[in-house]
């Protein structure tokens, strides 16, 4: 079993930053598929980045390219997202998921374990 716990969240202005970690039980990341979803109030849960740690390739959604960048450290078994330049529309609740594997899935039915979530909210 694998537990997820992410971090960071918080309030925000807009064109701030925040970067989220997700702390994973076990010697997780290093063979691992890592993601972050979201969900804003009334919609449905989104991709957001994932990366895979046997390979350390990275892929993330278009809304966030050039915004959003994911990392791992195999040391401290953790995956971060930090987030610059957030809008409005960045408001969600941000979940970390997990699932042994390399591949670079966006699809939340891929992932087999999820953390609780944390807030990001962030005022016009």
């Amino acid at each position: 079993q694998v537990q997820l716990v992410e971090s960071g969240g918080g309030l925000v202005q807009t064109g701030g930053s925040l970067r989220l970690s997700c702390a994973a039980s076990g010697r997780t990341f290093s063979r691992y598929t890592m993601g972050w979803f979201r969900q804003a109030p009334g919609k449905e849960r989104e991709f957001v980045a994932v990366i895979s740690g046997i390979i350390g390739s990275t892929d993330c959604a278009d809304s966030v390219k050039g915004r959003f960048t994911i990392s791992g450290d195999n040391a401290k078994n953790t995956v971060y997202l930090q987030m610059n330049s957030l809008k409005p529309e960045d408001t969600a609740v941000y979940y970390c998921a997990a699932r042994r594997g390399s591949a670079l899935q966006t699809k939340e039915w891929y992932f087999d374990y999820w953390g609780q979530g944390t807030q990001v909210t962030v005022s016009s």
